[in-house]
């Protein structure tokens, strides 16, 4: 029989000598480097260099900020701090003259740089290229919807270059325009004039002085209003029936508390009865007819009635009827809310008027916002010094 040879590959009997050596290298020199290259393998011939932080020169090799790099003429790789935090996660080691071949310090991976990029000082493309590329392949392949948008963009589009002559002038006929607009002071205090409130008196010390009542009452209708029959009347229901508008909460409130006190006050009762006017003319005055306004409001003095319809009611072109508008029925409920606050010592519970008026609270607490009120708890407070609400612009939807 023939021998049978072994396939099996035959432990050396002999084993291979390694030696190592310390080096005599002083720790802080550079020394060898091992890094890898996930993105691209360059050939071997590439040179590379590696350079140190210059701050930190006494610093051990592998303790220190090491950048590599090497060049050809197409490609620049880089490596360094920066590049490390980047390439989170890629596995790449730094080798120092020491025993330990893998040490804790890592380099991150080279950063390949075109070379006409780094000439031209350009790191990818310009927003002004990119924007063109977008709009070349909107035209070859976008919608007609798409296309039409970009050939829109193109017409709007402003040329610096060719407004360059032009800024000069266009920013010397700006200073002339703007020379004869108000200032901010002066903007402020005409929105303050016309604002659709009762006159009013900033400098005002005390919450009773910013609105005079006869700014609200005017003196005449004042001295016609007369309440010696509520003063007579045998049960709070009677006084109810007499007033010009007897389903307000608040004036029925108000009305108890005021025959429940010791004395009866008649300027109380007098500002009761005028508010209780201005509820049923706010009333009655939609439907436009001056008669039947004149028939709703019998029990209250002609010279109040004309007065109220003077000044919260205007005459359009088209008829001879006076109507009341929604610029009028907002200076009607603003001095109605005056004396509101005359009455409740200028802190009036804003929720029981909205139900009265069959009206939003928040639309209410605007109308008191605009008298320079602070909107507590279901309450509209007015303190001084009065500060009314700055004016809100929006901005134009293009």
């Amino acid at each position: 029989m023939s021998a049978v040879v072994s396939k099996k590959r035959k432990r050396n009997e002999e084993p291979a000598e390694i030696s190592l050596e310390l080096s005599s290298q002083d720790t802080a020199q550079i020394g060898a480097v091992l890094a890898s290259f996930p993105a691209i393998h360059p050939t071997k011939s590439v040179p590379y260099k590696a350079y140190l932080n210059k701050k930190e020169p006494n610093k051990p090799f592998s303790e220190q900020d090491v950048t590599i790099v090497g060049e050809t003429d197409s490609v620049e790789f880089v490596t360094g701090p920066e590049t490390q935090v980047a390439a989170a996660g890629c596995r790449c080691t730094q080798q120092a003259d020491e025993y330990d071949c893998i040490p804790s310090s890592s380099v991150a991976h080279p950063d390949k740089k075109c070379e006409e990029a780094k000439e031209s000082g350009v790191h990818g493309c310009k927003l002004g290229c990119r924007l063109a590329q977008r709009n070349k392949l909107g035209e070859t392949f976008g919608t007609k919807k798409a296309k039409t948008a970009i050939r829109a963009q193109e017409r709007n589009r402003i040329d610096v270059d060719a407004m360059r002559g032009a800024a000069g002038h266009i920013q010397d006929r700006i200073e002339e325009n703007t020379t004869s607009l108000p200032t901010r002071e002066e903007a402020k205090a005409a929105a303050d004039e016309n604002r659709l409130i009762p006159p009013h008196n900033l400098d005002a010390e005390r919450p009773d002085d910013v609105y005079a009542l006869h700014d609200v009452i005017p003196e005449a209708e004042w001295k016609a209003l007369t309440v010696s029959a509520l003063k007579h009347a045998s049960s709070d229901k009677e006084r109810r029936y007499m007033l010009p508008y007897s389903r307000s909460e608040w004036i029925n409130q108000h009305l108890l508390l005021a025959f429940a006190a010791p004395s009866v006050k008649t300027n109380t009762l007098k500002i009761l009865f005028y508010v209780s006017a201005m509820m049923a003319f706010k009333q009655a005055a939609r439907a436009g007819d001056k008669k039947k306004l004149q028939e709703r409001l019998k029990s209250v003095p002609s010279i109040v009635v004309d007065g109220l319809v003077s000044r919260f009611m205007e005459t359009p072109r088209e008829s001879n009827e006076p109507k009341i508008t929604s610029q009028t029925e907002t200076s009607l409920l603003t001095h109605m809310f005056v004396l509101c606050l005359r009455v409740d010592d200028f802190a009036s519970d804003s929720a029981l008027i909205a139900k009265d008026l069959s009206m939003p609270p928040a639309s209410v607490n605007a109308l008191f916002k605009s008298l320079g009120c602070k909107i507590g708890t279901k309450r509209a407070i007015l303190r001084t010094p009065v500060v009314f609400p700055t004016v809100k612009f929006k901005r134009a939807r293009r």
